[in-house]
């Protein structure tokens, strides 16, 4: 089969189109010839081998332990392991390819993927391929800090700082879901894709900085996590939530060592002193557990995947550059189909 091979860290430039074996299933495990694979910021992290310590976490010391990189992907079952119960030749399916929390390439930019039965689940009629690859990962973080929704109350207001991201546009079309009064912020050509997704107010973080509004958040959603949590603070509600996602900005932040570890750690000693820091006492979802509701959210249209850009597995380079460099509006998708229908926004 096709597929991209990397044999060092360091830049897209390193991405090759190579012809590999196809991969064996085993007992549980499901046979996907991929249809449209995401890439999205924990990839090129891999890619990259930045920051170093992530390397210790099972990408590999050296050189990436698997060479194929992606985890996201969407596909039709092609063979199954001889203990799969849950699908069969012939299903159109979706999720994640790596079962621990790792920082891992995962096998989905190629042509076909060996997955756990317990990381897919059937893809909804109502969504396309590439819709339906472009959540999986996005989909976890955002259900992973989101827990509690069932108990939010209508009205409750919600700030999502990089909304226009891919987790931050399921986090904002979530809170939307449950009723919250969401205030969407990003730069000024997302704020348009924002108000689409159901944004009651957007911020451009360009002009106006949303912890000098003089309003009080239930929660703030913090993608990029870049302000101090002492000034986050004084747009929270004293019995508000801060939940931290951290993005570096693709190296961006330069700090290649240890990224943004020492500053999670430093808000998880604060928490037990800050109740702000605080999460909601429940445990984080499984993985099985979050691609099951991640179905029912885009079955049920509560969830609509919004995609930026479309390109073929040769363009690998091209499509990391869109994504890193580029004011992109959703998800950018490689697909192995010869038949790709290209959307390259940016030069259009």
């Amino acid at each position: 089969m096709k597929a991209i091979v990397q044999e060092r860290y360091g830049s897209p430039d390193d991405l090759d189109l190579r012809e590999v074996d196809k991969p064996v299933v085993g007992d549980d495990e499901v046979l996907v010839r991929v249809r449209a694979a995401s890439i999205h910021p924990d990839v090129w992290h891999v890619v990259a081998g930045r920051p170093y310590v992530l390397r210790l976490m099972g990408a590999g010391f050296s050189k990436p332990r698997n060479p194929i990189p992606g985890t996201d992907m969407a596909g039709i079952v092609e063979s199954v392991g001889k203990s799969v119960t849950r699908f069969r030749p012939g299903d159109p399916v979706f999720g994640e390819t790596i079962v621990a929390h790792q920082w891992i390439h995962g096998g989905a930019f190629a042509e076909y993927v060996a997955v756990h039965q317990d990381l897919l689940a059937p893809k909804p009629a109502n969504v396309t391929f590439e819709q339906a690859a472009s959540v999986p990962a996005s989909g976890l973080i955002a259900l992973q800090n989101l827990r509690g929704l069932s108990q939010w109350r209508p009205g409750q207001r919600v700030l999502i700082n990089g909304a226009g991201g891919g987790v931050g546009a399921l986090a904002l079309q979530m809170m939307k879901a449950h009723g919250a009064h969401v205030t969407a912020v990003d730069s000024t050509g997302k704020l348009g894709m924002l108000r689409s997704l159901g944004a009651d107010e957007v911020v451009d973080y360009r002009r106006e900085d949303f912890t000098q509004r003089g309003i009080r958040y239930n929660l703030i959603f913090d993608v990029p996590g870049n302000r101090p949590f002492s000034i986050i603070r004084r747009a929270l509600e004293p019995d508000g939530r801060y939940v931290l996602i951290g993005h570096e900005g693709f190296g961006a932040s330069r700090k290649r060592v240890f990224g943004l570890v020492p500053h999670f750690l430093k808000l998880m000693a604060l928490s037990r002193f800050v109740k702000q820091l605080q999460g909601p006492g429940l445990p984080m979802p499984t993985k099985k557990e979050a691609i099951a509701v991640l179905r029912e959210l885009l079955e049920s249209g509560k969830i609509t995947p919004i995609i930026d850009s479309t390109f073929h597995l040769s363009e690998v380079r091209e499509a990391f550059r869109r994504m890193i460099e580029g004011e992109t509006q959703g998800k950018v998708i490689l697909t192995p189909s010869e038949a790709v229908e290209q959307r390259h926004a940016a030069s259009e």
